[in-house]
C-alpha cells in the first residue's frame, strides 16, 4: 500500500508552473472575487493569492460586501473580461442568495473561465477537446499520472455526480480509456458496484462513507471528500484506517487531493496566458 502524497506532487508541479511562467513575456494574471464574508471562502481566497505569489503570477482580489447586487458583480466581470492583464477570473462560491450563480459563471469569458464551470468549457470536456477542466478532477488525474497508475482498460467507479467533481471526473477517466461507472445516492447495491472498481474515486461529502467491505483488494482509492468527523477532525469520504491496507494506492485527507486543487487553478491560468500570447501573435 502506497499513500499518495498530494503535497509533494503539488509542490513539484508549482515549481514547474513557476519556471514556465517566468519564461513568458508577461505574468499570467488571476482575479479572484469574493462576495460576502463566508469564513471558508475567505480562507480559499487567501490560499489562492498565496499560490499566485508562489508561482510568480499577477493577482487581483476583489472583496465585495454581501449587499453587492448581481448587476454590480456582472459589471465587474465584464470589466475583467476586457482586461488583458487578467487571464483567469474566479468568483468564489457560494455567492449570496440574491445573486444567480449560473448567470455569474456564464458571464465569465470562456477563455478566462479557469474554474471550467461555464457551459462552453463543460461541453468541451464532454467531447475531449478542452484547454482546462475543473481543478479538483484535473488534480486527481495529475496524482494518478505522478504515481504512474495505469488507467486504460481499468474499471473506474466515481461515487458522486456533482457538476464540479463527479461528472467531469468520470469524463476525464473515460478519455484516459477507463471503463467508467458513476454511482450516486440512488444507486442500488452500492457496495457491489464499488467492489468492482480498480480505481475508486469518492466525492460525496459524507465522513468515512466508504467502508472496507466496499473496496476491492488492491484498488486505487482517491478520496475527494473534505469533511469533519464526530470529533471535529478533518477527514475524507473514505474510512482511511479501515480501508488503507486493502488498497494498492490511497490518498489521505488532508494532504491528498486537496493541495492539488489550487495548483491546477494555477495551471489553468498559465494555460490561458499561453493561449492569449498565441492569439496575439
Amino acid at each position: 500500500m502506497t499513500i499518495i502524497d498530494g503535497k509533494a506532487v503539488s509542490a513539484n508541479l508549482r515549481e514547474k508552473i513557476k519556471a514556465e511562467a517566468a519564461l513568458l513575456p508577461e505574468k499570467p494574471g488571476l482575479a479572484v472575487i469574493l462576495v460576502g464574508d463566508d469564513p471558508a471562502s475567505q480562507t480559499y481566497v487567501k490560499n489562492k493569492k498565496l499560490a499566485c505569489e508562489q508561482c510568480g503570477f499577477y493577482s487581483e482580489e476583489y472583496r465585495l460586501p454581501a449587499s453587492t447586487t448581481q448587476e454590480e458583480l456582472l459589471l465587474l466581470i465584464e470589466k475583467l473580461n476586457c482586461d488583458d492583464k487578467i487571464n483567469g477570473i474566479l468568483v468564489q462560491l457560494p455567492v449570496p442568495e440574491h445573486i444567480d450563480d449560473v448567470a455569474v459563471i456564464q458571464a465569465i469569458s470562456p477563455e478566462k473561465d479557469v474554474d471550467a464551470f461555464g457551459y462552453e468549457n463543460v461541453g468541451k470536456i464532454m467531447i475531449g477537446n478542452f484547454h482546462y477542466v475543473p481543478c479538483t478532477p484535473a488534480g486527481v488525474m495529475q496524482l494518478l499520472k505522478a504515481y504512474n497508475i495505469e488507467i486504460g482498460g481499468k474499471n473506474a467507479v466515481v461515487v458522486g455526480r456533482s457538476n464540479i467533481v463527479g461528472k467531469p471526473q468520470a469524463m476525464l477517466l473515460l478519455h484516459a480509456n477507463a471503463t467508467v461507472t458513476i454511482a450516486h445516492s440512488k444507486t442500488a447495491n452500492l457496495a457491489d458496484v464499488t467492489k468492482n472498481a480498480d480505481i475508486l474515486v469518492s466525492a460525496v461529502g459524507i465522513p468515512k462513507f466508504i467502508k472496507k467491505d466496499m473496496v476491492k483488494d488492491g484498488a486505487v482509492v482517491i478520496d475527494v471528500g473534505m469533511n469533519r468527523d464526530e470529533n471535529g477532525k478533518l477527514c475524507g469520504d473514505v474510512d482511511f484506517e479501515a480501508v488503507k491496507d486493502k488498497t494498492s494506492y490511497i490518498t489521505p485527507v488532508p494532504g491528498g487531493v486537496g493541495p492539488m486543487t489550487i495548483t491546477m487553478l494555477m495551471q489553468n491560468t498559465l494555460e490561458s496566458k499561453k493561449q492569449q500570447i498565441q492569439k496575439n501573435k
